[in-house]
C-alpha cells in the first residue's frame, strides 16, 4: 500500500484561520529546559550532555486549528431530528464510533467552482457520474476545492466553495457519515455567505451545511491537504480524531491509503 498525508501541519505565524483563532506555539529547546530539570534533580547543568535536556512545545490552540474532525455537537446541541421525532443529544468527539473514521473514500473535484459557490445535490450527482462512482454507506467523501493550494496564504479563509444544506443532507441520506474539505470550512467562506445574506436577507444561509447535522448527525474533516494528488476513488482514509473529553472536535493526522501502484 501507499500512504499519502492529507493533513496540514499545525503551524503558527501563517494565515491558517481568522486572526482571533490563530494557534500559538512556543518552542522550548534543549538548553532552555535544562536548568529547570537540573534544579529539580538537585544537580548542575554538567549532568546533562552539552547542557541539553528536552525539546518541548507549549501550544495555545483550539480543537478547530489544523486538520481536525468536527463532531455533531459542534453544529447544534441536538441531532438526528430527521431520524427520531424529538432528536437526541448531539454526540461529542469522544462519543463517535471509530468505524466512521477508517473507510473507503471518494474524492470530488470542485476546483472549477467559483469562490463562494454552494454545491447542491445536482452538483454532487454530476461529479459522481463523471467519475463513475456510486456511494456506499459509511464511505468518506472529500471535496477538493480551489482553497486547497492557498493554505497559509492571506486569502485562504476566503477561497474555495462549500456544500450547502441540501447537498450535505443528500450525502447523509446515502449513508455517508464523514465528509471532508481542503477549505477552511465545509460551508462556503463566511465572507461569501455574508454577501449572500445581505443580498437576500435569508439568514438560513448562515452555516447551512453544518446545520444539516441537526437533521442527521455526521462529522466533517476541515483543512485537508494534498487532495489533488488522490485518485477519484479506490482508496481508504484513516482520520481518527484525538479523544478530547466532551469536545466539539479533535485533531487528526488524516492519511489516504492507496493500493501499491495506484
Amino acid at each position: 500500500m501507499r500512504l499519502i498525508d492529507i493533513s496540514v501541519p499545525l503551524e503558527a505565524g501563517i494565515a491558517s484561520d481568522p486572526p482571533d483563532m490563530l494557534p500559538e506555539i512556543q518552542y522550548l529547546d534543549h538548553r532552555t529546559t535544562a536548568p529547570g530539570m537540573a534544579a529539580y534533580m538537585g544537580t548542575g547543568l554538567e549532568a546533562f550532555p552539552d547542557g541539553n535536556y528536552a525539546a518541548v512545545e507549549r501550544c495555545t490552540i483550539s480543537t478547530h486549528n489544523g486538520t481536525h474532525v468536527d463532531a455533531p455537537w459542534h453544529y447544534f446541541p441536538t441531532s438526528n431530528h430527521a431520524l427520531k421525532p424529538a432528536g437526541e443529544p448531539a454526540p461529542r468527539i469522544d462519543e463517535l464510533p471509530l468505524e466512521w473514521f477508517f473507510q473507503p473514500a471518494v474524492k470530488l473535484d470542485f476546483r472549477h467552482f467559483e469562490v463562494g459557490y454552494v454545491a447542491g445535490p445536482a452538483d454532487l450527482e454530476v461529479e459522481l457520474k463523471r467519475i463513475g462512482h456510486w456511494l456506499a454507506p459509511l464511505e468518506i467523501v472529500v471535496v477538493n476545492t480551489a482553497a486547497g493550494r492557498r493554505y497559509g496564504e492571506e486569502d485562504y479563509i476566503h477561497r474555495g466553495s462549500g456544500v450547502g444544506r441540501a447537498g450535505t443532507l443528500w450525502l447523509l441520506e446515502q449513508g455517508v457519515r464523514v465528509v471532508g474539505t481542503d477549505a477552511w470550512s465545509w460551508d462556503a467562506p463566511f465572507s461569501a455567505t455574508r454577501r449572500r445574506v445581505a443580498e437576500t436577507s435569508d439568514v438560513s444561509l448562515i452555516w447551512e451545511g453544518h446545520r444539516a447535522g441537526r437533521e442527521i448527525g455526521y462529522s466533517q474533516i476541515e483543512k485537508l491537504h494534498n487532495l489533488e494528488v488522490l485518485p477519484a476513488d479506490g482508496f481508504r482514509i484513516a482520520c481518527f480524531p484525538v479523544k478530547v473529553h466532551r469536545g466539539s472536535a479533535g485533531w487528526t493526522r488524516a492519511v489516504a491509503i492507496l493500493p501499491q501502484g495506484v
